[in-house]
This record gives structure tokens, sequence and C-alpha cells, in this order.
């Protein structure tokens, strides 16, 4: 995976790509990823990267030119280019999505915006694409596009140490995950469930299933609308109906409140 970062502020991405497993994926040459500083494309002597709107209004907008000369020098080595701009009005960013970075074949550039926001012209003579991790608004794109990264990069075969992480994670299924466990078997007066140390895999198998099952029916009862269920599956559900109905009622009407 090839990746380029235009930002404003190198030193906010830079603290991140260093740690964990993006820079396990660097190491190993699973991702390259390159951070470009927009101002080095900027106009001499002040390299200002930003001016005021057009019509007035408060703020400042990120000039158009500069970007277009960084992007200019990255077509220089690769002309086959995805281009993202991290934005709240974009399409939400899923796990589908992240795969779908994973392996993409082009070289994918992410554009972090600031202030009010970027120049239009960006987006539509670069047929950028809009992504968004959420319905709210952030200082600046760069948290976003590590987000993003760093969920497409752990997807990367050979990045995590065991590969069968992934597949269990949340939303890897159309399923939350089911609840973790690690020494001690008790800790301040609270035990794991007594089948995780039972040494029986089909048992333990049985129960994370039922308990990734329930966390979506407690959180995401949406989720369930998706799911092709198993006759196991089902009579699952229906376990957890009769063990804590309240708790399930409440959850579909905190639901239904959110729509």
């Amino acid at each position: 995976m090839q990746c380029d970062v235009l930002t404003l502020f190198p030193d906010s991405i830079q603290s991140v790509t260093s740690q964990s497993i993006v820079k396990r994926a660097q190491e190993k040459g699973l991702l390259h990823l390159a951070i470009h500083n927009i101002r080095d494309y900027a106009d001499a002597p002040h390299y200002n990267a930003d001016d005021t709107p057009y019509g007035g209004g408060e703020g400042m907008v990120m000039k158009a030119e500069p970007i277009f000369r960084a992007i200019d020098h990255i077509r220089e080595q690769s002309d086959n280019l995805r281009i993202i701009l991290p934005s709240p009005q974009g399409i939400p960013f899923s796990h589908q999505q992240a795969e779908a970075l994973s392996c993409e074949s082009r070289r994918v550039i992410f554009i972090c915006g600031h202030y009010e926001g970027i120049d239009e012209r960006v987006r539509t003579q670069l047929l950028a694409e809009e992504l968004s991790i959420g319905d709210y608004v952030l200082t600046g794109g760069e948290l976003p596009a590590m987000v993003m990264i760093d969920a497409a990069v752990r997807l990367i075969p050979g990045v995590l140490g065991d590969p069968l992480s992934a597949q269990h994670d949340s939303f890897a299924g159309s399923l939350l995950d089911y609840p973790h466990y690690t020494r001690p078997s008790e800790i301040r007066g609270a035990a794991i469930p007594q089948v995780l140390a039972s040494g029986n895999h089909e048992a333990i198998r049985r129960w994370r299933r039922k308990e990734s099952l329930r966390s979506t029916l407690l959180k995401r009862p949406d989720l369930l609308s998706h799911q092709t269920l198993s006759h196991e599956d089902q009579t699952f559900l229906n376990e957890i109906l009769e063990e804590q109905p309240s708790e399930v009622c409440c959850s579909q009407r905190q639901e239904g409140a959110e729509r």
C-alpha cells in the first residue's frame, strides 16, 4: 500500500506513523508512506498556504495552488492516483472501505484540510472523493486520514502477528466482537467466564458466538438486520432475549430515538 499525506502539520502525522502497527508495516515494506508539507509548495517569501475567503466571512481558506503543485510533484512519480479528502460531508468510512483501501493498487493521496476548508477547486479539478469518519467537525483532516490509514493497514496480509486477528474484529463479519479476557483469572472480585478456562474448544466457540450476538443485539441491533442467521444463531438470540429482555428492549428504544 502506497500513501501520501498532504498536510500543514507534518509532525502530527509523523508522531502517529512512527508507532505500533503502522510503523511495523513500514518496516516490513508493506506500507510506503510519504508526508508532504503543503507550505513547501507555496510561494516565497512567506509560504502562505491560506487566504481570506471570497465573499467575506470568518476564518481562512486553504489555497488551491500549493496543493495542485504537490499533486503535480507526486504525478511525476506515478499518475495512477486515488485522491481522498477527509471531510464530514463525505461518504461514511466503513470496514468494507478499509478492506478496499488495504488492497488499493493506486497510490492513495490524503489531502488534510484546515481552517474553514479547502478551495473547492481542489475537489472539482482533482476529482477527489470525500470520506467521513463521523458527523462532527475536527480541527483538521490529519486525524481522519490517520484513522483511515490505520484501519486499512492492519488488514494488509502480514502486518498483524496473527492473520486471524483482523478477521475476528468487530464489523469484519457484520457483528460486534465478543469480550476478551487475560490473566489473572480473577481481579477485584471479577472472574473470567469459566468456559474460557475449560479447554473445550467447541464450548468456547459457542460462547464467543453467543456473546458476539449479545453485544450486537445490545449495542448495535441495526447490524442484525443485515445478517443471515443460522439456526444456532437464532437459538442463541432466543436465549439472550430470555436472559436479559429489559436490556434488549432498552437498546431497541434507544436505537429508535436516535433515528
